[in-house]
């Protein structure tokens, strides 16, 4: 029996960028559910049973610290793992989005789409010996 593709949320705005990941995850076996918005990422997060959330911060109708917060308060939603992924890398951007209980923090900058597939492989693997 195949095991279950793990299925990543991704709530990106910008389109090229979010098309551009959704290739990667998908080409490394991943099933990818992709919102262009907070607000729809959100209802996402609550409908279609991600097993992880890769969030931008600066996107319309919700910024991802806003997205991350209602995830964490949401008892169906409270225990997903997010990662945010965004061009903010600001110590205090990054101190906000861990006390907002973010597993990960990814500056868009400083990675490759290669290296976010690896932050969450990582990050699921710590999450299944937890």
């Amino acid at each position: 029996m195949e095991d279950k593709k793990i299925k990543v949320l991704l709530i990106e705005d910008e389109e090229m960028l979010a098309n551009m990941y959704e290739v990667k995850f998908q080409n490394e076996g991943f099933e990818v559910i992709k919102a262009l918005d907070g607000a729809t990422g959100l209802d996402l997060s609550k409908t279609t049973n991600p097993d992880f959330v890769l969030l931008d911060v600066i996107m319309p109708k919700m910024d991802g610290f806003s997205v991350l917060k209602a995830i964490r308060e949401d008892e169906k939603t409270k225990n997903l793992p997010v990662m945010l992924l965004t061009n903010l890398g600001q110590d205090e951007d990054i101190q906000k989005g861990k006390e907002l209980g973010a597993v990960g923090y990814l500056v868009k900058a400083n990675v490759t789409p290669a290296d976010v597939v690896e932050s969450v492989r990582k990050e699921l693997e710590k999450l299944k010996k937890a």
